[in-house]
């Protein structure tokens, strides 16, 4: 029975914070580009050959998806503008 108690809380903690979430993108967009920099800074430190620190590969990372992010922001302002 504890168990049973333990997982409601759980999930009722999970939807209390993709409640929070729906109203404040700005915190979730950032931990979900920091993720995702989790996988693109490897492949950039791999692709360098290892002329780049590990430092610089995470900074390349990141810039690369604030330009991809950018773009496509703008992209759909551009063509879409009556949304914005």
């Amino acid at each position: 029975m504890k168990t049973q108690t333990s997982y409601t809380q759980i999930i009722e903690d999970f939807a209390a914070i993709f409640s929070n979430c729906r109203n404040q993108k700005l915190p979730l967009s950032l931990f979900l580009g920091m993720c995702f920099n989790l996988i693109i800074a490897p492949v950039v430190y791999a692709a360098t050959g290892e002329q780049f620190s590990r430092t610089q590969a995470w900074a390349l990372g990141l810039l690369g998806l604030v330009t991809l992010s950018l773009s496509i922001y703008l992209f759909f302002v551009m063509f879409v503008p009556e949304k914005f």
